[in-house]
């Protein structure tokens, strides 16, 4: 049993209701961005290290489109393409020292170089592809454990690269356990595993956060709050049998709805998409057939372009064709 920071004694892995840890053990992190690994399982991290395992860190992008702190740290309005490049080299580096505070390697970081702000339109428009790259690296590596962001994260990178990974592993033949963190929203689904560290591994997570300076310049005080409460790790999201939003009819002009599965992805604006009401009022989705088989996932998305960049209704997963007579005809 570990000490935490208050002196009592922490659960270890298998009394939280994780496998235990021991050199066998190798933990696959996917980070959307720079930071997200130290937030979401900087302790984590540390307890698999500890135990001999191996751990690998998948970063989706280099999280170059962060203007705002950019702005401020530079002391430049206009940023260009090359501004942006040089803040994602400049984010890679701090990440590859927040990776040293947690006793990792750099050789344990793969990054794809991904659009930041820009996950949700690589898997809209080239699901394929980027789901190919996924199964390519989780088979590279051949992780007993992978942890992602959670679907109803409201970042859209977060769950979009959610979507990703579940499509990714429903192509391993023996797929690894996966657990899911949220690090922008509140909620979840189902059983949450809490993971305490040491003091010392309190300590190590702190100085990994600190790392990221370009992060901690503006936010500094709301990362640390993130960073100091248990990582909190969920099972797979309910799966629901029609869709979860009633959106209001003058708004239904402005919204797209998306629906992504094994075999690609289809966007509809909402009038032309292959909706039923039933007597609940609840919207029920005709999932096309070219979809595939396997996990579903639907986004609802306003049109209008918004500083906001949060997604106010986000993802849901179907429980396969929520409408088989719609199926049909779509």
């Amino acid at each position: 049993m570990a000490v935490s920071r208050t002196g009592a004694c922490a659960p270890s892995a298998a009394a939280n209701g994780l496998p235990a840890f021991s050199a066998q053990t190798r933990l696959l992190v996917v980070a959307p961005h720079p930071d997200d690994e130290t937030i979401a399982t900087g302790l984590l991290i540390q307890q698999v290290r500890a135990a001999g395992g191996a751990v690998r860190i998948l970063l989706l992008t280099e999280g170059d489109n962060n203007p705002w702190p950019q702005r401020w740290l530079e002391r430049r309005v206009r940023i260009d393409r090359a501004d942006r490049l040089r803040w994602g080299h400049r984010r890679h580096a701090e990440m590859l020292q927040a990776l040293a505070c947690l006793g990792m390697p750099a050789s344990a970081l793969q990054s794809l170089g991904w659009p930041d702000l820009g996950l949700t339109d690589q898997l809209l428009q080239s699901c394929g592809a980027s789901v190919s790259a996924l199964v390519a690296a989780i088979g590279q590596f051949g992780p007993s454990l992978v942890v992602a962001p959670a679907l109803a994260d409201r970042h859209p990178d977060h769950a979009a690269a959610h979507v990703l990974t579940r499509l990714a592993l429903a192509e391993q033949a023996d797929p690894p356990p996966l657990l899911n963190y949220l690090v922008h929203g509140r909620g979840g689904d189902g059983k949450v595993v809490e993971i305490h560290g040491t003091a010392q591994q309190s300590a190590g997570k702190r100085a990994a956060l600190a790392a990221h300076r370009s992060q901690m310049a503006l936010s500094g005080r709301r990362l640390l709050r993130l960073a100091a409460r248990p990582e909190c790790h969920a099972g797979l999201p309910t799966l629901l049998p029609a869709l979860p939003w009633q959106p209001p009819r003058w708004l239904r002009p402005w919204l797209r709805l998306s629906v992504v599965g094994a075999a690609g992805a289809r966007s509809w604006r909402w009038r032309d998409a292959p909706l039923r009401c039933d007597r609940s009022g609840s919207f029920r989705l005709a999932v096309p057939a070219g979809i595939g088989t396997g996990p579903c996932f639907v986004r609802l998305a306003l049109t209008v372009r918004s500083p906001w960049i949060f997604d106010h209704w986000g993802w849901c997963e179907l429980s396969g064709c929520a409408d088989p007579a719609l199926a049909q005809a779509v």
